[in-house]
């Protein structure tokens, strides 16, 4: 991944985060190892704290893999709050499992497995925060459901969203980008919205639906 922002800046801010307890080591460990994509501590915190800002009790998850990002929001709802886990994999939604079992908050958890899009279709509730994460030729169609299925004041959080710095390419090839060049530009117009991009990682699209 090209470096999006300073390498030592970077790794001063890496540097600078406390040490996760063993359950979020382990997942770290293991994504390293066998090349799983996660969002990492860095972001793993702000996500926590945006759920924290907003008193966050319900949080969609459209691609959830092994579970890391899960395991943060889920600590960020506390005893009470839900989170809702969907991915395509079955052998990672039961990996997930086990860490979330381990973590003690598996009871705060919601596990789906199958497609992430149809999933959230089926809620008809509102959620404080909708975290996206699905592959990203699918971004654009996240718009479509998203928005209704979030609460007033409720944001919307979206990884990747400078793909590795691929979004600054013209008439790019990869289906992928142009997925994520689209979504970009729809979200930023969206009336509902106020978004901001956050150069962290690998961007992460923060936005709040108008109250």
């Amino acid at each position: 991944m090209p470096d999006i922002t300073n390498p030592a800046v970077d790794q001063y801010m890496l540097a600078l985060l406390p040490a996760r307890d063993a359950v979020f080591k382990e997942m770290e460990a293991q994504a390293l190892k066998r090349d799983v994509p996660i969002v990492g501590p860095a972001v793993g915190r702000v996500l926590y704290q945006y759920a924290r800002l907003i008193n966050a009790r319900k949080v969609f998850e459209l691609g959830s893999a092994i579970g890391y990002s899960t395991l943060w929001w889920a600590h960020a709802v506390g005893e009470g709050g839900e989170v809702f886990y969907t991915d395509g994999d079955l052998r990672k939604a039961d990996e997930a499992r086990g860490y979330f079992q381990q973590a003690g908050v598996a009871s705060r958890i919601h596990v789906g497995v199958g497609d992430a899009l149809e999933q959230l279709s089926a809620q008809s509730q509102e959620f404080d925060i909708i975290f996206n994460d699905v592959d990203k030729q699918y971004y654009p169609a996240v718009l479509d459901l998203a928005p209704g299925r979030l609460r007033r004041g409720g944001l919307f959080i979206t990884d990747n969203a400078l793909w590795s710095g691929r979004v600054t390419e013209t008439n790019p090839k990869e289906e992928t980008t142009r997925a994520i060049q689209e979504f970009n530009r729809r979200l930023y117009a969206m009336k509902d919205f106020f978004t901001t991009i956050l150069p962290l990682r690998d961007g992460l699209a923060v936005a709040v639906k108008g109250s």
